[in-house]
């Protein structure tokens, strides 16, 4: 029996399921669904970027505990790591959506505290995320000059106004390549993952195979050397050198806020964050124990390199100029891919703060391109800001392990990277986010004016015929069967 033309146009007006899905989380399906889980797992490891990630940070474990700390470190930190992505992929499945962190807070916390701390959870995201496409595209700046130096036999040496000029030009490219089409974007990310996967098992097999004799290390040394150079006690100094690990495998939750550009979110985001992780855990273990074997005894050389990057010089001993050029621009490479997922994630957390009006001019930044159908209007708002920040360098088991790890990473990156530290070298961790929450808090209880007047969390912006179908589902319990978690306090209706 023939389908009525009636029927075909019902059934094509039917949600998708993702689109359900959200719908019961309150809001419209705005975004493409252009990216598949392949493609979200691999905008997980891509903003990892995992052998560029260790180059930039590689200067925190060689001076604070030599081969155990870069080895062993790393083993001891990755259980961490996975407890709090594990935590949070439990939440992603059972809302997937853009806002993330600040829309879980809000749904569950008790009723009296949650549009304070879902602002203050929203505000913190939100730095976290620009300061990390300022930290990606300033580690890219200053890895394109050691390109320059190893190009001129380690003769260059640059200033800050012209890493600064790098800097610009970065973010700026960056600006422009996110503000293209979700289709574009998505697609990019399996370049991203290949690029990413490749240079780390290029690392793990050529570097011993090249490493001349002279820069072999025994097991001994590689596997139980303990060398202090920044002067802090031994403990304290093994405890800082975990910022490379944390730091190398940070922004798992990158994925979370990809939500609604992903086909089968509930699921496909929990695995993005759950395989980033374990696999960044394998790869860059294997990493860590090839440069500790290919490093050569001489640490205080490695890190006193005219180069400026660790990773560059123990390459530079071991390959020699040219190849170590070559291989260098593609960690360049992979680090610029690193930092243009960044921007992209970050437009969407902010995209999303402003949908629930929670943003200064958010009627602005609210607001989808009818060409590229992307927020192209976030992106810049972000790329302005981080071009702001870059001005600064002329200046239960699982949830309650999670949490303790967190608080724990919170306070070591909050360290300065030596004991004797200048005003140039000094972590402004604490002034910046500091600086920033206490703005967020003062404009949030501001009188007449601030949030505490207006903001109640996320809003709503399903039209009245499709959010009275949803206005009694419970969107976390509904999903909590797929994740096997009970949830003490439910969704309010949104």
């Amino acid at each position: 029996m023939a389908t009525r033309p009636s029927e075909i146009r019902k059934l094509h007006l039917q949600p998708s399921e993702d689109e359900a899905v959200l719908a019961k989380l309150g809001y419209k399906q705005e975004f493409r669904r252009e990216f598949t889980p392949l493609e979200v797992a691999g905008l997980a490891f891509s903003f990892t970027g995992l052998l560029p990630g260790i180059a930039s940070v590689l200067l925190y474990a060689v001076p604070n505990g030599g081969p155990i700390a870069m080895v062993w470190g790393w083993v001891i930190a990755c259980p961490l790591i996975l407890c709090i992505g594990l935590a949070m992929a439990e939440l992603a499945s059972a809302a997937p959506t853009s806002g993330g962190l600040y829309y879980w807070t809000f749904s569950l916390a008790s009723p009296r505290c949650r549009n304070f701390l879902s602002w203050i959870v929203g505000y913190s995201n939100t730095i976290e995320n620009v300061a990390g496409v300022a930290s990606a595209n300033w580690a890219c700046a200053i890895q394109i000059t050691a390109a320059i130096s190893i190009a001129s036999g380690q003769t260059y040496s640059t200033t800050n106004e012209q890493l600064y000029g790098i800097y610009v030009a970065l973010v700026l490219s960056h600006a422009v390549l996110v503000s293209l089409g979700t289709k574009v974007l998505a697609r990019l990310q399996r370049l991203y993952a290949v690029v990413n996967v490749c240079l780390c098992f290029i690392v793990i097999i050529a570097l011993p195979i090249a490493t001349p004799a002279e820069y072999r290390n025994s097991a001994s040394f590689a596997l139980g050397d303990f060398t202090n150079l920044d002067g802090w006690p031994s403990g304290l100094a093994f405890i800082l050198s975990l910022l490379a690990p944390l730091s190398a495998i940070g922004g798992y939750d990158a994925s979370v806020h990809m939500s609604e550009e992903a086909s089968n979110a509930a699921t496909a985001i929990p695995w993005a964050i759950t395989s980033s992780i374990a696999v960044s855990a394998v790869l860059g273990w294997g990493i860590n124990v090839a440069l500790a074997f290919c490093m050569g005894t001489n640490l205080s050389g490695v890190l006193s390199s005219p180069i400026g990057q660790p990773m560059a010089q123990i390459l530079y001993n071991s390959l020699g100029q040219r190849p170590t050029l070559a291989l260098w621009c593609l960690i360049v490479s992979a680090q610029y891919m690193v930092a243009s997922t960044a921007l992209l994630v970050g437009s969407r957390q902010t995209f999303a703060f402003a949908r629930d009006g929670a943003m200064p001019f958010s009627r602005y930044l609210y607001r989808i391109n009818g060409y590229t159908k992307t927020p192209v209007n976030t992106v810049w708002f972000d790329a302005i800001f981080v071009l702001a920040v870059g001005l600064l360098a002329f200046s239960f088991p699982i949830a309650a392990f999670a949490v303790s790890g967190m608080v724990f990473m919170i306070i070591v990156f909050c360290f300065p990277s030596t004991a004797q530290t200048t005003a140039q070298e000094m972590n402004y961790t604490v002034v910046v986010l500091g600086g920033y929450m206490f703005l967020a808090v003062s404009w949030y209880y501001f009188p007449i004016y601030g949030g505490v007047h207006w903001f109640k969390g996320p809003i709503s912006n399903l039209p009245p015929s499709v959010g009275g179908q949803h206005r009694d589902e419970d969107p976390m319990s509904e999903t909590k069967g797929q994740c096997n978690v009970e949830f003490s306090v439910s969704v309010v209706d949104v």
